[in-house]
């Protein structure tokens, strides 16, 4: 990445990503590039910002979908649903420790800033 002069770096969701969850972003650290995911726990271990859906909601949602299914509705019957609820978090201290400034605009979005 220092060699292509990467300027950013999008991490995808995956089992080997999630794995390497870590390293990744120690990686982005050590080479002070922001990074953007698509889960809050990423910007939780230090990504810098991830968008992407509200797990907590979908759970919810799941949950009525098994209380339909024990009260007798055919699975089948049920309709596909996709996700409603978004997160946009930042993470600041990431912002800091890549000397990146987060524009005040951008912060008042965000539904979640670590600090």
């Amino acid at each position: 990445m220092t060699k292509e002069r990467t300027q950013a770096l999008i991490i995808f969701a995956g089992t080997f990503t999630a794995f390497h969850r870590r390293a990744l972003l120690e990686l982005a650290a050590k080479i002070r590039i922001p990074t953007m995911c698509a889960r809050p726990e990423w910007s939780e271990t230090g990504g810098l910002i991830s968008y992407g859906h509200d797990p907590r909601d979908q759970f919810r949602r799941a949950a009525t979908y098994v209380d339909k299914i024990l009260k007798g509705t055919k699975p089948a019957d049920l309709p596909v649903q996709q996700p409603t609820k978004y997160e946009l978090v930042i993470n600041l201290k990431t912002a800091k420790e890549i000397g990146l400034t987060i524009p005040p605009n951008v912060l008042a979005r965000a539904d979640r800033v670590i600090r």
